[in-house]
């Protein structure tokens, strides 16, 4: 059965920011060649008043900086949401990308992954009018810093779900062992060379070897090990984790 194509669309009024991204990485071009991927910016500009195509005004109430309008942003999400394919309407998600959102994990990616349209929307300037809230489904954050705008927050979001999508990454599993997949940090991995000499302080020499356990071929005692260094590298850096199940 094919899988079914991922439509992603970024509301923004920064639409290089997208499509940088699309044109400049490896992955995204291969699954939107296959079909895979659908994303694409949606300039905000567009629908935007009068000659100037003013998207922004002044708060009521004053203030420094300029607001993004709710009957522009509005429009912008209505010409998105309204597209159908021939089984029907679309199982489509509206996100708005704030920092007053809910902090982005890994089983927020797994649960918009089922989704098989996404629109989010960029905030700019000192924001956006506070009824912009009623016109999304949920606000997303992606950490407690300050962006200049919503455009990488979302290239982040969409980059995190995408991959969980069946064919993207090119075989399925390749997303199922990575850290955040399940509560813990992924384990250490090793390629060539076997040992890497290096000076060390003054002049020191010291050896990096790949564990020996990788180099026999014993697939039972390789994962064991790898679970156990999982275990141990979460417990070291990242405790939260194994306290959140």
């Amino acid at each position: 059965m094919k899988a079914k194509v991922l439509s992603i669309k970024i509301i923004t009024l920064f639409p290089q920011f997208v499509e940088n991204f699309t044109e400049s990485f490896g992955i995204v071009k291969r699954a939107i060649k296959l079909k895979l991927l659908d994303i694409k910016a949606v300039n905000l500009r567009k629908f935007g008043l009068d000659e100037r195509q003013t998207v922004d005004g002044r708060p009521y109430g004053g203030g420094v900086g300029m607001v993004l309008r709710p009957d522009v942003l509005l429009k912008a999400i209505q010409s998105v949401r309204k597209w159908k394919v021939k089984s029907g309407k679309l199982k489509a998600r509206t996100v708005l990308l704030t920092p007053q959102g809910k902090k982005f994990e890994q089983k927020d990616a797994q649960r918009l992954a089922k989704y098989d349209q996404l629109v989010f929307v960029c905030g700019r300037y000192e924001g956006f009018d506070e009824r912009v809230r009623s016109f999304v489904d949920e606000e997303i954050s992606i950490g407690d810093y300050v962006l200049m705008g919503g455009e990488l927050p979302a290239l982040v979001i969409s980059e995190a779900v995408m991959r969980l999508r069946p064919g993207i990454l090119g075989k399925d599993e390749s997303a199922d062992k990575e850290s955040f997949s399940e509560p813990m940090l992924e384990y250490p991995q090793y390629t060539k060379p076997e040992t890497m000499r290096v000076k060390s302080g003054k002049l020191k020499v010291k050896s990096l070897r790949v564990p020996k356990v990788l180099l026999t071929g014993h697939h039972k005692n390789i994962e064991e090990w790898r679970q156990s260094e999982a275990q141990k590298r979460t417990i070291k850096r990242r405790p939260d984790l194994l306290n959140k199940n």
